[in-house]
């Protein structure tokens, strides 16, 4: 909660050096933006869960771009972002005179307030690369899932299954977020942008965590409008 509070006091002193700069002549822009997210959840030793399949989910909200050279920007944002990562699983198990086959689908939806920070470069006047931080803020979230079996023994079968849809249990995770992103823009006209961003948790969202950290990665892509 800390990190989150001084990664909003850092905005806010971007904001008001905002103001300052509307006075001169450079331009300090606002704008609004929305997309699209792909995200899964890794363990910090690298491995891999093959199960594991990208999560679908969204982005929404508000950012002030800050020229501070020739080049470079920096543009804050406020944004809901909802990520997290879903998986499928079976398993079969065969014999000559007994057959089982169990499905496992599970989806697991994250939403926080996000505070990125990325510093731009623009390559070409339309076009920038950015990175910087990301904070965020745990705001609440929902397990979902649904199991079946099937089970023939002896040439009789039976089925069965059940779903469930739960909210998180809060005091599991760890409200405070931060992760590191990357990505790039390009403004067809002076107001929109189509854009693109790869954010790699470092943090553990799981609180108390004894074993690997489990950390959220999300990819990006949207659309951006400036107001001029």
């Amino acid at each position: 909660m800390k990190k989150l509070i001084l990664g909003v006091a850092f905005a806010g002193s971007l904001l008001v050096n905002a103001q300052e700069k509307m006075k001169s002549s450079s331009p300090v822009t606002f704008g609004v933006k929305a997309g699209f997210n792909g995200s899964t959840l890794t363990k910090s030793s690298g491995e891999y869960d093959n199960n594991t399949k990208l999560k679908a989910g969204f982005n929404a909200g508000v950012f002030v771009n800050i020229p501070i050279a020739e080049k470079f920007s920096i543009q804050p944002e406020l944004l809901f972002n909802q990520i997290g990562s879903k998986a499928e699983d079976k398993y079969i198990f065969h014999s000559s005179y007994q057959t089982f086959t169990q499905e496992n689908n599970y989806k697991l939806t994250l939403n926080y307030i996000a505070l990125p920070i990325m510093v731009q470069y623009n390559i070409l006047p339309q076009l920038y690369v950015e990175a910087g931080p990301e904070f965020g803020l745990l705001l609440g979230g929902k397990s979902k899932g649904e199991y079946n079996y099937s089970n023939t023994y002896e040439n009789i079968t039976t089925t069965g299954g059940e779903t469930y849809s739960n909210k998180i249990p809060m005091g599991l995770y760890n409200k405070f977020n931060f992760g590191i992103g990357i990505g790039a823009g390009y403004y067809f006209t002076q107001n929109l942008a189509a854009t693109a961003r790869f954010t790699a948790g470092i943090t553990d969202i799981i609180k108390d965590n004894s074993g690997d950290a489990i950390r959220n990665n999300v990819f990006q892509v949207g659309v951006a409008y400036k107001f001029k």
